[in-house]
């Protein structure tokens, strides 16, 4: 009982000022860490480049300064490094080195250009079959393996060319009846059987595999998979590509190193060139056309090796080649690997890509030819499908060709375009290759040309839709606008097949959103409703109907406007399957909470937000998993932050009531609702200046009844804990007291229901931690808690430390005698004569007892039983396996004794000598710990009244820890 009738009187005004740091004034020519700081930047050239030499120079940025360069002395070590690297070191070309080559060489292009590799997989998944397909697989040959070195050279190349007429000649098995999957495995297999021979020095066998991958692209027997077997097959012609380059490459290092990226010729060695040759020899003697069109233009870089001007005179050569290729689809799709060769390795030869373009448009009536026509009918092919199959070539082509082109070329092609029959295959892939601008520009002359065409051969709509696509990139010129609409829309309300015309008006919903009012938007979802409808065409067109809605958001993103869009609503409702329909309301309320910035209470807004956030809500079930409902709760807690009534206080409850109502699933939503309900409540305090009527009175008990209902049914304890604590703060700043004192009363009899683990972030953690700082936050509050009259003095307070006594802790934990040595603070706080902080308008206990003696007595009593307990437990960690945690602990509540005790009283004074000495007595104690907290006592000795800190320093003695 000692500790608080000698509890140290405070004057905290006093204190506050002691404490306050001292302002010093800022001269801002000081060093400032948020001020502009200056960059270093260092450049060093490379070495062994043929002419220069190594040189490092730097310069100054005066904006800002890279710290960790100025550590380095302003050098990069990285490229010192680089430059100090042993040439002989370097001849053998690395793997970064040669990434780094490849990097180089496809960025020719500029990464405005989409390569092929984006366009492959597309590709795949679109042409698929059904139909049984055939290979035939390489079967390895005795010959090749007779000759051994040491062998003459004449007998080597007779072997090698006999190798080549074995594979002319059939050594082949043909697989018959193979699945689609089945094919693609065994092109892998061939691509992998490539790689095994070439890095076992079997490049015979190599290009036996590689020629008859090639022979594989002159068989048309299952002519819909034909663009999926080009991917594949020249994805191994690549690969051969590349092993050959980089073979003759490693061939040219020397002791000066590797070649640099844009060597010429003449630094090529014999050797390499020789190799070279040898290859391009070995190709030309390759009986067939197609096989040996598809090998040379695989090595087609190699040219460099042996002269400046090889690729530019072979792509001409190769381009005439593919005159001798009869069937039109096996030749677009030879024109386009040309073209894909030709952009990666001399792609300003622009003049050979263009021949090859107009060798096509030459041939082009070849399409329409009997040959095709009586193949289709073998294959029960339709003439529109057929068409579709050159798509992707001729895509390619007009890419190519179209990259960085003038506008003058562009309209030549069109022009020549335009004077062939039957031109919508062509017209199409224009549309697809040419720049955005330029259709845009020309958008009404495009109209012209598709209106021309014949209907029987490529479909319209698929022409409007390419169109729309481009219209969506780049504005179409202003007065042209309306009427581009109304002659696309007129084809595509036509379309009678819905996959048609969903996949079509797709695309022109965002043209119309980006140029027109919603009365034009309404009138287009309004025909999508209309044949979406019938026969329940929608369940087949989610995507793109999911497509159209996300369209109209982001373009229509003031949701006043967009729900005054009389169609949008019905549209919602075509999405019935519910995973789809919760993703879109996911989508409307990610742009809702993006793009609103004010707050609202449009009825119209709230009304279909509210029906919104119930779809989603709805979708939670017991299978749900956690991320998908912190997401949902996170979106509807983001449109309720978004809803104010303004200063209708009660229109703002009756939304939250209902809201309680339509979400109880989302216990995160609950949480956000009892945190707006309290705002609101404080809100109201703050209108009201703390000077309730009895009207607000009235609604701040609704408000504090609505918390008080809603946090039983949240799952989470301590969620519980904090709102229980938090929400009887806000009913005592609003001076509803007697609820307040029901929150707290609530908190103190949830405390034993804490279990000793939970759940942090999806692992079980001990619950201690999280409970001492709830209590330490409990307290806090308490000491302004008035007594309730009817109930005894302190009543909360007993409660708590009855509550704190029955818990049942864990043996190896000292949080109890933590927590007791926090009430020690508070009742110390207690018995001062004002209170360090109040509540505005609510006496506290200081002001209702005003330090009567029957009071304090109540508390010196509390504060004997706590002060018992600590004693006792201090005495339980006497033994050896617990000293440390019994050093800790005493210093502690030491420390505890000389913040809030009054050491002039010799009891005190000598308990607070006694604790020191416990938690040196073992050597546990930190020793620089120590010194400080003796340093602290002797700098309080020298403040008035604190001159007994004195004596009290002379009696603590500072132990070594041996």
């Amino acid at each position: 009982s000692y500790f608080l009738r000698h509890a140290r009187s405070r004057n905290y005004v006093s204190e506050s000022e002691a404490c306050k740091l001292e302002s010093v004034p800022l001269d801002f020519g000081d060093y400032h860490p948020l001020k502009p700081i200056t960059v270093t930047e260092s450049k060093t050239k490379k070495m062994n480049r043929k002419g220069s030499t190594s040189s490092t120079s730097s310069s100054s940025s005066s904006s800002m300064m890279d710290p960790l360069s100025s550590v380095l002395d302003g050098t990069d070590p990285l490229s010192l490094f680089a430059a100090a690297a042993d040439p002989v070191t370097a001849a053998a070309p690395t793997d970064g080195a040669r990434r780094k080559r490849d990097k180089d060489e496809n960025s020719a292009v500029g990464s405005d250009f989409e390569p092929w590799s984006s366009k492959r997989g597309d590709i795949l998944a679109r042409y698929t079959t059904t139909e049984k397909l055939s290979i035939n697989l390489y079967m390895g040959s005795e010959k090749g393996k007779a000759t051994t070195t040491g062998s003459a050279v004449s007998e080597k190349v007779r072997t090698r060319l006999e190798e080549l007429d074995d594979l002319e000649e059939g050594s082949q098995k043909e697989l018959l009846n193979l699945t689609q999957q089945d094919y693609m495995n065994r092109i892998e297999e061939l691509n992998q059987s490539l790689k095994d021979a070439w890095s076992s020095d079997q490049k015979v066998k190599a290009l036996k595999i590689v020629i008859q991958c090639s022979k594989l692209l002159s068989d048309t027997t299952v002519i819909q998979f034909y663009p999926s077997k080009f991917v594949l097959i020249t994805d191994i012609l690549d690969t051969f590509g590349k092993l050959v380059y980089e073979r003759i490459l490693s061939m040219c290092a020397d002791n000066r190193g590797s070649l640099p990226d844009n060597f010429s010729p003449e630094s090529v060695n014999d050797t390499a060139k020789e190799t070279c040759l040898n290859w391009f020899f070995k190709i030309a003697s390759i009986r067939e056309l197609i096989p040996r069109f598809y090998v040379e233009a695989a090595i087609l870089k190699c040219n460099k090796f042996l002269s400046k001007t090889g690729i530019s005179e072979c792509l001409p050569r190769l381009t005439s080649m593919i005159r001798g290729i009869g069937d039109p689809l096996v030749a677009v799709y030879a024109r386009a690997y040309l073209c894909r060769v030709g952009m990666e390795v001399a792609p300003q030869l622009k003049e050979s890509l263009n021949k090859n373009f107009f060798d096509f448009l030459l041939t082009f009536k070849q399409i329409h030819g009997d040959m095709v026509q009586n193949q289709l009918v073998v294959q029960c092919v339709e003439i529109p499908l057929y068409l579709t199959l050159y798509s992707p070539a001729i895509d390619w082509i007009l890419q190519c060709i179209a990259y960085h082109a003038p506008d003058v070329l562009l309209t030549e092609m069109m022009e020549r375009c335009k004077k062939l029959g039957n031109n919508a295959l062509l017209l199409n892939s224009v549309m697809s290759a040419f720049r955005a601008e330029f259709i845009a520009a020309r958008s009404m002359d495009f109209i012209a040309m598709i209106k021309e065409c014949d209907e029987s051969g490529f479909p319209k709509h698929l022409l409007f839709r390419s169109l729309g696509l481009n219209l969506a990139l780049a504005d179409p010129p202003e007065n042209d606008r309306l009427q581009i609409l109304n002659e696309a829309w007129k084809v595509i309300t036509k379309l009678k097949n819905p996959q048609d015309y969903i996949n079509c008006a797709e695309v022109w919903v965002e043209y119309t959103c980006r140029h027109f009012t919603k009365r034009e938007v309404n009138t287009v979802l309004a025909d999508v409703i209309k044949h979406m409808t019938p026969d329940r065409a929608f369940e087949d067109a989610y995507p793109q109907l999911q497509s159209i809605i996300q369209k109209v958001i982001t373009y229509i993103y003031d949701f006043a406007l967009l729900f005054s869009v009389e169609k949008f609503l019905p549209f919602l409702d075509m999405f019935q399957k519910e995973s789809v329909r919760v993703e879109v309301c996911k989508c409307i309320m990610e742009s809702f909470i993006k793009h609103q910035q004010e707050s609202t209470k449009d009825p119209v807004i709230l009304n279909a937000l509210l029906h919104i956030c119930k779809t989603m809500h709805d979708s939670v079930n017991a299978l749900t998993l956690e991320d998908e409902k912190r997401m949902l709760a996170a979106l509807i807690n983001g449109f309720i932050k978004m809803v104010s009534f303004g200063r209708d206080f009660e229109q703002q409850l009756s939304f939250y009531v209902e809201a309680r109502s339509m979400f109880c699933n989302l216990e995160p939503v609950l949480v956000q609702l009892i945190h707006s309900v309290n705002q609101l409540a404080m809100e109201t305090r703050r209108v009201m200046k703390g000077n309730h009527s009895r009207k607000t009175a009235a609604f701040v008990r609704a408000c504090v009844a609505f918390c008080f209902i809603t946090i039983p049914s949240l799952s989470s304890i301590f969620t519980r804990l904090n709102l229980y604590l938090h929400s009887g703060q806000v009913a005592l700043a609003n001076q509803c007291l007697s609820q307040a004192d029901a929150f707290f009363k609530a908190a103190v009899s949830l405390v034993p229901e804490v279990p000793k683990m939970i759940s942090v972030d999806g692992k079980m953690r001990p619950s201690d931690a999280f409970l001492l700082e709830f209590l330490c936050n409990f307290f806090s509050t308490l000491l302004v808690v008035p007594d309730h009259p009817e109930q005894g003095v302190l009543f909360l307070v007993r409660g708590l430390l009855n509550v704190i006594q029955d818990y049942t802790w864990e043996d190896n934990s000292d949080d109890k005698v933590r927590i007791y040595t926090n009430v020690l603070h508070l009742l110390s706080a207690m018995t001062q004569e004002a209170y360090i902080y109040h509540v505005d308008k609510v006496d506290s206990n200081d002001t209702l007892y005003g330090g009567d003696s029957k009071f304090l007595a109540e508390i010196n009593k509390l504060s004997e039983t706590v002060v018992a307990q600590i004693l006792d437990h201090l005495k339980t960690l006497g033994k050896e396996e617990t000293l440390k945690r019994q050093s800790q602990l005493a210093l502690y509540f030491f420390n505890t004794i000389l913040a809030h005790g009054d050491l002039r009283n010799n009891r005190l004074n000598q308990l607070c000598v006694n604790l020191w000495n416990l938690a040196q007595k073992h050597g546990f104690a930190d020793t620089k710990t120590m010194v400080k907290t003796l340093e602290f006592i002797k700098r309080r000795s020298k403040q008035p009244e604190m001159s007994h800190f004195t004596d009290l320093a002379l009696r603590l003695p500072l132990q070594s820890r041996t």
